[in-house]
């Protein structure tokens, strides 16, 4: 039988039960408690704390979902799971399922936002002392380490010598983090509102850096970023939030507070300028339309147009193996 089959638009139609099972999964640690050890749906059961009725169900979908497999009556962690959905790996991607899946209520309001072209959900990005900050930050930071890690080997950072830099809207600290990591001699500051900061500090410490980890607290709009103070500047996955005119703002103040020849990198979903790109990117634009009053995922043009407005003359765009592109200014 030739022509188009429902299979995509119908993986498509159950992408919430998907994303539910994963979030649920993570939630109750079944693949943590995989790994290294398979095991049957009561033995499971029993050592996670849920029915057994329950493990049956999330054992299915995620096995139909390709992240467990069962041999012998036993299920294990295919590859996949095991690399970013076990608690405390580097790349866990749990908490972001956890994140995805106390948000449905927000996506589900997209067809008025749609309409309206206003947000119908409270921003995240507008409320500082927001609980979802503690759960978001560093949910989300596993996209971000492979990425600072990249860059800090394309800047030369790790023989750089005494340098300094500042990440604007850091929540987790995790360029910091990332940075202090290859560079002992270095120091990162990072502005942000207290609550988040007082995250990013105990998620830095655990990094074994936290002593050359600075905090500045305040909102990025009003406060003043100094002069001729920094080596670099970080604005990662903040562009995405504000309005084009807020972008030229802050990026005047970075530009400003950078020493002479320092670079900004700029990390975010970032579109081609037709308009495609990797597919996550893509769909972000309705999550900001969504969640945010003027904020929306922008073209590679876009950024150099801003850049540009707000004095840098030279501008990079850098691909990465996740979802984020990566822009270099000086």
């Amino acid at each position: 039988m030739s022509g188009p089959t429902p299979e995509k638009v119908m993986q498509l139609i159950t992408g919430a039960w998907a994303a539910s099972i994963l979030g649920a999964g993570a939630r109750h640690g079944l693949f943590t408690a995989l790994e290294d050890h398979p095991d049957t749906v009561a033995g499971l059961a029993k050592r996670v704390g849920i029915s057994p009725r329950g493990a049956q169900a999330l054992l299915d979908g995620l096995t139909g979902l390709g992240l467990l497999a069962l041999r012998g009556g036993e299920y294990r962690n295919t590859p996949e799971a095991s690399a970013f959905l076990v608690t405390g790996k580097p790349a866990y991607l749990g908490a972001m399922a956890e994140v995805f899946l106390e948000d449905f209520g927000t996506s589900q309001k997209l067809p008025q936002a749609a309409k309206t072209g206003l947000p119908t959900a409270v921003s995240t990005a507008d409320v500082a002392d927001n609980p979802f900050w503690h759960v978001l930050v560093t949910a989300i930071a596993p996209l971000s380490f492979p990425v600072a890690r990249m860059i800090a080997d394309r800047l030369g950072l790790a023989v750089a010598g005494n340098i300094s830099w500042l990440d604007v809207g850091g929540g987790s600290g995790v360029w910091s983090a990332a940075w202090l990591g290859v560079n002992d001699r270095a120091i990162g500051y990072q502005l942000d509102w207290p609550n988040v900061n007082a995250i990013a500090r105990e998620f830095v410490a655990t990094f074994g850096v936290a002593d050359r980890f600075k905090t500045i607290d305040g909102d990025f709009h009003t406060t003043d970023f100094g002069a001729a103070k920094y080596d670099f500047a970080i604005y990662s996955h903040i562009a995405h939030q504000e309005s084009p005119s807020d972008n030229v703002a802050v990026f005047r103040k970075l530009r400003k507070a950078l020493k002479p020849g320092g670079t900004l990198v700029v990390n975010d979903f970032v579109l081609n300028d037709d308009r495609t790109g990797h597919p996550f990117a893509m769909m972000f634009a309705s999550q900001m339309l969504v969640a945010t009053k003027e904020g929306f995922t922008y073209r590679q043009s876009d950024y150099r147009k801003w850049l540009s407005e707000a004095g840098f003359t030279s501008v990079e765009i850098i691909p990465t193996p996740t979802p984020a592109t990566v822009v270099l200014a000086k």
